[in-house]
C-alpha cells in the first residue's frame, strides 16, 4: 500500500490532472472532494476519452474538470482487506488502483502493481514451503 497517495481534487481542472499523471508517470489518480472524502477515480483511459470528447465537441480540453471525466462508481478497501479480496475486486471491476480508506478518510492506495508483486510473493512462499525450504 502506498501511504499518501498523490490525489487531485474534483473540481481541478482535467489539464492539472493529466498533467500530474505525465509527470509522476501515474495510471491515474484518487480524486476527493473539498473535505478529503474518496468520490472516484480517473483513469489515463478516463483523460483520454475526456480529451477527444473536448476535441470532437469544442476543440479545448482546458475547460474540463476532473469530476467530469471521473469515474464515480469507486470501490474502496481498509487496512484490513485481504489482498485476495482486493485483487479480485481489481478484476471484477477492472480498477487498477483501490483507495484504502479508515474512518471515512483516504490513508493510503493499493495499485495493481502493489497486488501483483503481493500475490507473487505468496505463491512464492508457498513453493518454497512445498519444497522444505
Amino acid at each position: 500500500m502506498h501511504r499518501n497517495p498523490l490525489t487531485i481534487r474534483q473540481d481541478e481542472n482535467l489539464v492539472k490532472a493529466i498533467s500530474m499523471i505525465l509527470e509522476y508517470k501515474l495510471t491515474g489518480l484518487t480524486v476527493t472532494n473539498g473535505e478529503g472524502a474518496v468520490v472516484g477515480i480517473l483513469s489515463e483511459l478516463d483523460c483520454i476519452r475526456a480529451v477527444l470528447t473536448a476535441i470532437y465537441n469544442d476543440g479545448d480540453p482546458e475547460h474540463k474538470l476532473v469530476e467530469d471525466a471521473m469515474d464515480g462508481d469507486v470501490q474502496t478497501c481498509t487496512s484490513e482487506t485481504s489482498i485476495v479480496e482486493v485483487a479480485q475486486a481489481m478484476v471484477d471491476t477492472r480498477q487498477r488502483r483501490r483507495p484504502v480508506v479508515e474512518g471515512g478518510k483516504l490513508v493510503g492506495q493499493v495499485s495493481s502493481n502493489n497486488v501483483l508483486w503481493a500475490l507473487m510473493e505468496h505463491s512464492r512462499r508457498k513453493v518454497l514451503d512445498q519444497r522444505g525450504g
